[in-house]
């Protein structure tokens, strides 16, 4: 078995509100230092063979059409190794 990650984020010019909110927060429960937060998604696809060539570009045809909205989100995907 493989498992693969997409992990989806804003674009840095999309403001991100949810960060935003866990920014406050930690800076009212005493986490200074803290310059910025983005929130993002995470994703891990566990296959039932090896990682080739082809299903990983299945994989990125699922985040850009499925897992992420391509208009404001950016994604990365990789191959967790095991």
């Amino acid at each position: 078995m493989s498992r693969v990650i997409v992990e989806v984020m804003l674009k840095p010019e999309i403001l991100d509100p949810q960060g935003k909110a866990v920014h406050g927060a930690l800076t009212r429960l005493g986490f200074g230092g803290v310059v910025d937060v983005r929130q993002g998604k995470r994703f891990e696809l566990e296959l039932d063979d090896e990682v080739t060539e082809e299903r990983l570009a299945q994989i990125r045809n699922a985040a850009e059409t499925l897992l992420s909205n391509p208009v404001i989100e950016d994604y990365t995907v990789k191959v967790e190794q095991s």
